[in-house]
């Protein structure tokens, strides 16, 4: 979700710490741990953190947030605005207020096997994920730009059939027509399986980074090596290892043995681990912990009939103390949500409803519910049924596991019974979540940029189904009509007062709604050897890697 710049001084880039620079001289390879799997090498299907951190190293969008949080071309020449000409106020064909936005592309560009990256790889990215059974995420913005033109190799113009607040924003991962066009044509409906990201993920010509990826061990390692035909500064280091360790302790050994060189921060150790670990190691490496957009959370399956029911949301959230939780397990470091805005974010609403610990109020509205009867301390209904559900996440994560088993404590206590069932993360993210697998509750993360509007979270226009390809991100299932009014006029609101009023009211109604149960915001840790120099928390989803070229060893 996209919200406003948090303090500079955090993230100035990290310095280097004290070794001899014959020493630093040698230290041409970086070995990077992290504790998730890509469940697919294709930037535009399924979202995950840690697919993201390895595409930042080798592709880029075609703008981005930047790490003071402004908007940033990363593939083109300047920002399009209305000022200066490149976003111009236009009709559509069907009368409505639109805007055409034309970016220059970068002319040095070029795919890992030296096939200039053009207007056309442009325009087939956009062909994909208009088709409907292409799977690709971010539908919304496929179907908004009805129109896109190129009248030379590196320059492209979007049509689009309103005129939004981030008109100019295009967070779009381009895809390489050479390789994988007619593979996405000869059958639409299984391109997500037959793409050549997963099929053939070392193909240096799916990639425009300062790396390519050069090897793939499945659920194990991805190795990236220097791009050749990369026109921006020269990578510093050979080569990058990138681990998945799925264990958080195991992680933390892997560091300390020194078969990795550090911990990523996006998707490694969590707040309690990193502050346990800072005091015991915190001599021996660069510990950063930096506030930011990343939002822990549970949805919730609406199609269940039981979540159905608001009451029972509401006594769920009601049944469980997040203050101390958040005090006792982070040490007040990551704060309770009370919506999915962060308080960080200039359109947070500082009177948005909170959910205290409340026992007794979640007790009446089971009792409302028609869950009035305890038998060996578990709720039942007239027809004898349990009060149960199962809860999800990412196996392996300590942190996320310590808390579903607190959560689970206090629910028993309500007398809700939930059972734990948790899974690999590639399997979590590529299937159970994705497909709506999940029977009743999935603990997970948004990662998001500044003031980004849930269209694809919350819209019910993006629920994956099958005849979509799963191709939207509102997993619970969220259908409410106020809701999507609110997101589309937030969306087209240029005014940034009337804007924030509209945000509010949003705020209020997903707090009252509750299509999940907000937990709390989290702190990133990252865990970095003092020799290495460069990197650059942002505080939001643009993954660090996306400046991996000014990474270094200290002395090089």
């Amino acid at each position: 979700m996209r919200k406003t710049i948090i303090g500079a001084a955090a993230v100035l880039a990290l310095v280097a710490g004290s070794i001899p620079p014959a020493k630093a001289e040698t230290r041409d390879e970086l070995v990077i741990g992290m504790t998730q799997f890509p469940s697919t090498f294709h930037p535009n299907i399924d979202s995950m953190m840690a697919k993201s951190y390895i595409m930042g190293a080798t592709r880029r969008p075609i703008t981005s947030y930047g790490p003071g949080w402004n908007k940033i071309c990363l593939m083109c020449t300047e920002m399009p605005t209305l000022e200066n000409g490149g976003a111009v106020r236009e009709k559509t064909p069907d009368g409505k207020d639109g805007i055409a936005v034309t970016y220059k592309l970068d002319p040095n560009l070029k795919w890992g096997d030296g096939t200039p990256l053009t207007a056309r790889d442009v325009i087939f990215t956009w062909e994909v994920g208009r088709h409907p059974k292409s799977g690709v995420a971010g539908l919304e913005f496929y179907r908004r730009a009805y129109k896109v033109a190129a009248p030379d190799d590196h320059t492209v113009t979007f049509h689009y059939d309103k005129v939004t607040f981030e008109y100019n924003s295009l967070l779009l991962n381009i895809l390489p027509a050479h390789l994988d066009r007619d593979v996405f044509r000869e059958n639409p409906a299984e391109y997500r399986n037959r793409t050549l990201f997963d099929r053939d993920p070392t193909n240096p010509g799916l990639y425009f980074g300062p790396y390519v990826i050069s090897e793939v061990k499945p659920g194990e390692r991805v190795i990236l090596t220097p791009n050749p035909h990369w026109a921006g500064s020269k990578p510093h280091f050979r080569r990058v290892v990138v681990r998945s360790i799925q264990n958080t302790a195991a992680i933390e050994a892997n560091l300390l043995s020194g078969d990795i060189d550090m911990i990523a921060g996006q998707v490694g150790l969590t707040i309690d681990q990193g502050l346990a670990f800072k005091k015991r190691h915190g001599g021996r490496y660069r510990v950063v912990f930096k506030p930011g957009l990343t939002y822990e959370h549970i949805d919730l399956n609406l199609d269940n009939p039981i979540l159905r029911d608001k009451r029972v949301r509401e006594a769920l959230i009601l049944s469980i103390d997040r203050k101390a939780l958040s005090e006792q397990l982070f040490e007040g470091q990551q704060p309770v949500a009370d919506s999915n805005v962060n308080p960080l974010d200039w359109v947070a609403d500082p009177n948005v409803p909170k959910w205290p610990f409340d026992p007794a109020r979640a007790g009446r509205l089971l009792d409302e519910a028609g869950w009035p009867v305890k038998r060996r301390g578990i709720r039942h209904n007239a027809a004898g049924e349990r009060l149960s559900f199962e809860i999800m996440t990412t196996a392996g994560n300590r942190t996320r596991e310590l808390v579903q088993q607190v959560l689970q404590s206090q629910w028993r206590q309500a007398g809700i019974e939930v059972k734990i069932r948790n899974q690999p993360p590639r399997v979590f993210f590529g299937q159970t979540v994705t497909q709506r697998r999940f029977t009743a509750m999935a603990m997970f993360a948004w990662i998001s940029a500044p003031e980004s509007v849930p269209r694809t979270t919350l819209h019910s226009d993006h629920i994956p189904t099958a005849e979509n390809n799963w191709g939207g991100q509102n997993f619970t299932g969220f259908r409410n009509a106020e809701a999507d009014r609110l997101i589309e006029e937030i969306e087209v609101e240029l005014d940034r007062a009337k804007r924030e009023k509209l945000w509010h009211e949003f705020q209020r109604l997903y707090a009252t709604e509750l299509p999940v149960i907000p937990l709390y915001f989290r702190a990133n840790t990252f865990i970095m050897p003092k020799w290495l120099t460069g990197v650059t928390p942002t505080g939001h989803q643009a993954a660090t890697t996306l400046w991996i070229e000014n990474w270094r060893a200290a002395g090089n």
